[in-house]
């Protein structure tokens, strides 16, 4: 292991709420901490409010009121780039500016000593470029620490074109020292997280766009549909619309515009009105005080079915429903299905009951069918969505809808849109992680735990990719593609050969 020893010293610069984190972790560790920040009087108030922060580990029992004195005896605010000579580690955290970082490090070359290892903890900006005017570019590497850095196990270790081996050996090391879970990733845009996470976002946002459903609605379908800690919206206004929407433009643009990445107008609108979310007290939803949040749209009670013919299997994705609808004492008659069509669920009234497939409900070549969303866990989900086909009949609907309300699920009806809004952003999440597995940015187990440690997702797209099955997602994205047109649902040569492979060892 080679990890930096406790008895170095490890410097931060740059004293927002980031660099206060990233200090914290290394205080707590053992290192001795020196605060910069090239606005003066700022480091001294970081490190009176890091003290606090220590007060408060006291009062919770996480650290000893001895362990805090010997902490704060560590930690010492610096006045000037000078004092950081004796530094073994220099973390930067100041803003996401490209020739500020640069011009930051370029400083501190002609101060640290030549083994001094420079990291960056930038979550859009390019490492390589960060490190490019640097006389010594192996030695800086990035460490994406997630905000609140004290409690987010996750670290993104990111080599630069010109890291060293040795220094990307070392940022993991320390990590992991630290007490942190690092995950190793190439210089790529947004890294392992914000590369693959955009979709989650972008999904909801251009279902949006497409009047499928309301925020609220959308956000529950997420939350309660497929066990997504937040929704896309109340996690935006969380992060702040601004730099949410800043992270993606800076992706987007990175991959010369590519139309996986597009950027949303409904989001650009949202931030030029300066409703930037909770530090704004308005974002897609109302924070300030008194303020009510909307309920998402819901379906009255309805009678459930007595019984349903299962025609074929249901596909894969869904195969679980089969013995939910037993459990709640529906009968199920067995049916063949016609032709090479797809398992379907036909109701007492008539209508077909089908997963969605990335197809709308309305199709005159396939023919109209209610079409219900994907869940990555239909037994703990607490909500579904319904798409009609047009014109919808309500008795057929409200069959669909006492149907799940049976098995427990609150129902929501959203615009016949393809893919519905679960299935879409999956797919296109599981896509996105394979492509990258397949291009070696990361290891598929360090892109499965990054995703689910740094943004809390309720397993690993890899694993989704194994348990839905990659041919179905893959055919999903297929039929989007060719309904939208354009490039940014075609599925990825790397999906389509996972599906190959899947199916040969089948």
């Amino acid at each position: 292991m080679t990890a930096i020893g406790t008895g170095s010293t490890v410097a931060v610069v740059g004293t927002g709420t980031m660099g206060q984190g990233i200090a914290q972790v290394a205080l707590v560790a053992g290192h001795r901490v020196r605060l910069y920040d090239a606005a003066s009087g700022r480091a001294g108030r970081a490190a009176e409010a890091i003290g606090q922060r220590l007060d408060r580990l006291v009062e919770k029992g996480r650290i000893t009121s001895q362990e805090r004195d010997a902490a704060r005896g560590r930690l010492s605010p610096a006045a000037s780039l000078a004092e950081l000579a004796d530094a073994s580690l220099v973390i930067e955290a100041i803003l996401e500016q490209l020739t500020a970082k640069q011009e930051l490090f370029a400083a501190l070359e002609e101060v640290v000593a030549a083994g001094c290892l420079l990291a960056t903890n930038t979550s859009s900006l390019s490492v390589t470029a960060v490190a490019g005017p640097l006389r010594h570019p192996g030695r800086l590497v990035g460490l994406h620490f997630f905000n609140p850095a004290p409690l987010l196990p996750l670290v993104e270790v990111i080599s630069g074109f010109a890291t060293d081996e040795t220094a990307a050996t070392t940022a993991y090391d320390t990590a992991a020292a630290w007490g942190k879970t690092p995950v190793r990733c190439t210089d790529t845009p947004g890294f392992i997280v914000n590369r693959i996470a955009r979709p989650f976002y972008a999904e909801a946002l251009r279902a949006y766009e497409e009047q499928a459903a309301d925020p609220a609605t959308l956000d529950a379908l997420l939350r309660d549909g497929s066990g997504f800690k937040m929704g896309p919206f109340e996690l935006t206004d969380l992060i702040g619309q601004d730099v949410n929407e800043a992270v993606t433009h800076s992706v987007w643009q990175s991959f010369f515009q590519d139309p996986k990445f597009t950027p949303s107008l409904a989001q650009r609108r949202l931030v030029e009105a300066g409703l930037h979310g909770r530090k704004s007290g308005r974002g897609w939803f109302d924070h300030r005080e008194g303020a009510k949040r909307p309920e998402p749209q819901t379906v009255p009670p309805r009678p459930a079915p007595e019984t349903v013919a299962l025609h074929g299997e249901l596909p894969r994705p869904a195969a679980a429903l089969t013995e939910l609808i037993e459990e709640a004492g529906i009968k199920i008659t067995r049916e063949p299905a016609p032709g090479e069509s797809a398992g379907f669920l036909r109701l007492p009234g008539g209508a077909r009951l089908a997963l969605t497939d990335g197809t709308p409900a309305t199709s005159a070549r396939q023919g109209d069918c209610i079409r219900f969303d994907l869940s990555l866990d239909y037994r703990a989900a607490t909500r579904i969505a319904l798409a009609a086909p047009q014109p919808a009949s309500e008795a057929d609907l409200a069959e669909a809808a006492g149907l799940f309300q049976a098995l427990g699920k609150q129902v929501s009806v959203i615009q016949d849109v393809p893919g519905m809004l679960v299935a879409r952003t999956v797919a296109m999440i599981v896509d996105f992680a394979v492509d990258a597995a397949a291009r070696k940015v990361a290891t598929p187990g360090d892109i499965d735990t990054a995703m689910r440690l740094g943004v809390n997702y309720p397993g690993g797209p890899l694993e989704w990719a194994e348990r839905l099955g990659a041919r179905w997602v893959w055919d999903l994205l297929d039929a989007m593609h060719r309904h939208h047109g354009g490039a940014r649902y075609a599925p990825s040569w790397a999906l389509g050969r996972r599906a190959d492979l899947q199916e040969r060892v089948v």
